[in-house]
């Protein structure tokens, strides 16, 4: 049985697997830190940040980058911030911006939730990613997800009236879960005609682990819901 009704801001939804940093990854955080990432501590005008006045999407647990990187190259009329706690994929997604001259994308290596709660102003996002996040498949773990009521709260504070957000999971019960809760939150619209998923949109790039577990027959679910 769902149990949406879990507070998300004294919980942690991920876990930091360091993992090692290849030379390359590490010689990226260290020669272009300064010019992509930002401080947690400090509060931005991303408008200052990124030299205009874009619609700005944010992606939360990018990975290795890979998929941002496309998108930012895909969209040049749209600015990213991109959040991940690992930093191996953090110094990949460096080395894809400097190889590929990509200019709107920053990046936050910290926690997505205290970025989106006290660095974020409400209503500045013109979108909002979550692409194939830590299902915590084991019942006990569940609170850890990190889309449930208090999030869901949180999207219609700092979406735009109209803006989107995306998830995507290939964890069955998460994306019955994420519907059940985005579904309840009178301030989301869910984007698909019959009320369920939706067709994975253009912009979203496939990742070679999502072409291996098609291939293989596994289900991927893609949730689109609009701020009202």
């Amino acid at each position: 049985m769902l149990n949406p009704e879990i507070p998300f801001k004294k919980i942690q939804s991920f876990i930091r697997r360091q993992g090692r940093l290849t030379p390359g990854q590490q010689l990226a955080l260290d020669t272009h830190w300064d010019k992509y990432c930002l401080n947690p501590e400090l509060d931005y005008n991303f408008s200052e940040v990124f030299g205009r006045t874009a619609p700005l999407i944010m992606e939360i647990g990018f990975g290795n980058g890979e998929s941002l990187a496309k998108m930012a190259a895909a969209n040049p009329g749209q600015d990213y911030l991109g959040i991940e706690v690992h930093r191996p994929g953090v110094g990949h997604l460096l080395m894809l911006l400097e190889q590929g001259d990509i200019s709107n994308v920053r990046i936050y290596c910290h926690d997505a939730i205290e970025i989106l709660e006290k660095k974020i102003p409400d209503h500045a996002l013109a979108g909002l990613h979550l692409f194939f996040p830590d299902p915590w498949p084991k019942k006990k773990h569940h609170k850890r997800r990190i889309v449930n009521t208090g999030f869901a709260r949180l999207l219609t504070r700092k979406l735009v009236a109209g803006g989107y957000f995306h998830a995507a999971t290939d964890w069955q019960h998460y994306a019955e879960w994420m519907l059940n809760i985005l579904g309840a939150e009178a301030g989301m619209d869910n984007c698909s005609r019959t009320g369920g998923y939706c067709g994975r949109p253009d912009y979203r790039p496939l990742t070679k682990f999502e072409q291996r577990g098609l291939r293989l027959g596994h289900g991927v679910w893609d949730l689109i819901f609009k701020a009202s």
